[in-house]
């Protein structure tokens, strides 16, 4: 079986080090990543500049873009044919709620799922002190168990799992939906040594909407993976048909 991993955090982060590592087992493994931290990125796509690609060692590349131009250059500059799956990750963070809409780690599953590959992408639910281990396992599981079924055509499986030492430690995996997060006054307003002012996007954490049941926010607060469905289709097919009745 052949892989394409990459991620956002970086071609030195220690998610994508285990994510390689546990995936190995299930089949050849291609890592192509950002040279750099890019998250936060989305599903960005590089058009203004060429892109630079260094082979770091055999099947280990490096790019100077974003999460998305490393898929397209695994997918047409690297290798002979698709890869039977995309994995990515592991996010050294959650991709919980509306923030998927902003991950680079899901827009690297996004493009896969645009290609046709069977994709996922995993998160870890941490800020600091990170097992990536048992995540990793999850991973491998998840990925052996996607090559083995498939995915619907334009879907891809969004996973986080919970910061825990030991796979046991975990309490079961939860087929999930998107939940949603609290958002607030996101904007900070400094002013410089010059007393000119300048802005930081984020700078206030306001969580997420935790008791609303069956979501990914709520499986992750109960020690639970989740396992969220995400669709390439936006249509929000519930109000087409309400919409076709506008005076448009």
């Amino acid at each position: 079986m052949l892989i394409l991993v990459s991620n956002d955090d970086g071609i030195g982060a220690a998610g994508l080090q285990a994510l390689a590592a546990a995936l190995a087992y299930l089949g050849r493994v291609v890592v192509v990543a950002p040279d750099r931290e890019r998250s936060a990125v989305g599903h960005a796509l590089t058009l203004h500049r060429p892109l630079r690609l260094t082979e770091l060692r055999p099947d280990w590349y490096a790019v100077d873009g974003t999460p998305t131009d490393c898929v397209h250059l695994g997918v047409h500059g690297i290798l002979d044919r698709l890869p039977d799956l995309l994995v990515a990750g592991i996010n050294h963070g959650p991709n919980l709620g509306d923030d998927l809409t902003y991950s680079g780690t899901v827009g690297v599953a996004l493009e896969g799922a645009l290609f046709g590959i069977p994709s996922l992408a995993v998160s870890l639910v941490a800020r600091e002190g990170f097992h990536f281990g048992p995540a990793a396992e999850v991973a491998r599981e998840l990925a052996a168990q996607v090559a083995e079924r498939g995915l619907p055509d334009g879907t891809l499986l969004n996973v986080n799992v919970p910061n825990v030492a030991r796979l046991d430690d975990l309490r079961g995996i939860r087929t999930t939906r998107q939940g949603r997060r609290r958002f607030g006054s996101g904007v900070e307003r400094k002013t410089d040594p010059r007393g000119r002012g300048y802005y930081w996007i984020g700078g206030e954490e306001l969580g997420y909407v935790a008791e609303d049941p069956g979501t990914d926010v709520e499986a992750v607060a109960h020690g639970r993976v989740s396992v969220t469905p995400v669709r390439t289709d936006l249509t929000d097919h519930g109000f087409l048909e309400a919409l076709r009745g506008w005076a448009l």
